[in-house]
């Protein structure tokens, strides 16, 4: 009998082992489509992300780029009209000034009256009046 027995238990611990390892198979398998699936989204995250920093970049460069001089050849320059503008974009004089390229100190002397602006300084004026304030915003975002 202890042979039948120990036969017996031989068999159940036989059939448990390949139950388990059937099991275990389907979930290994599916741990390894996952970490590739994983490790294929990773990689498409850091050339996406690449891309965004270059374009980011080259945006930036074209934000930056100074407006041409041509713009202030004609342009008229009113204090009330750099106020309302930058009233109307939102921003504090110190974004204003950003946006332009110049300080706030200098914004605020262009409202009051106090001075005007080079010519350089116009054309950048004339290049904020076509901006809207989704634009404006996001200008300063890049420039911040």
């Amino acid at each position: 009998m202890p042979n039948l027995a120990q036969a017996l238990k031989e068999e159940i611990v036989r059939l448990a082992r390949k139950e388990v390892k059937m099991q275990t198979a389907d979930l290994k398998r599916s741990s390894v489509r996952y970490r590739r699936d994983i490790a294929l989204l990773k990689r498409e995250n850091s050339e996406l992300r690449q891309k965004l920093a270059f374009l980011e970049k080259q945006e930036k460069r074209r934000v930056i780029k100074p407006a041409s001089k041509d713009l202030a050849q004609g342009a008229r320059f009113s204090p009330s009209g750099v106020k309302s503008h930058r009233k109307k974009l939102g921003l504090s004089q110190g974004d204003y000034g950003k946006l332009v390229g110049v300080t706030p100190l200098s914004v605020y002397n262009w409202e009051s009256g106090k001075t005007r602006p080079r010519d350089k300084q116009l054309a950048a004026l004339v290049a904020t009046r076509k901006l809207g304030k989704r634009e404006a915003m996001k200008r300063l975002e890049l420039l911040d």
